[in-house]
């Protein structure tokens, strides 16, 4: 996994939820491989390769959120600190708690309508 990949995985709430969280790490990371469609899904995830340096994105455009979403992402320990960072920005976050590796880190958010 390189120093700017970026895997996130998103629980509770609908695709639209997950599709707004996605939307946030974009400023962030770029576009991520794919955008959670399944309508039926219970858990959605995604994966920023993070090709491009961008800055966070402002809170501007900041969607809500029809039902509390559980996300944990997982990387590089900047990678994973930047996500938190944006998301916290974004949304109303709640920290979960982190684990850390030799070369990754994750960590877990509650985010709140």
């Amino acid at each position: 996994m390189s120093g700017t990949q970026l895997t996130v995985t998103l629980s509770g709430g609908g695709a639209d939820d997950a599709r707004a969280v996605v939307r946030a790490l974009e400023g962030t990371f770029g576009a991520p491989d794919e955008v959670p469609a399944d309508e039926n899904a219970t858990v959605h995830m995604a994966t920023f390769d993070g090709g491009r340096d961008a800055s966070p994105a402002s809170d501007a455009g900041a969607e809500r959120l029809s039902a509390p979403v559980t996300v944990t992402v997982q990387g590089a320990p900047e990678a994973v600190r930047r996500a938190s960072d944006t998301l916290t920005r974004a949304f109303t976050a709640r920290d979960d708690g982190a684990a850390s590796g030799d070369q990754e880190q994750e960590r877990q958010l509650l985010l709140v309508p």
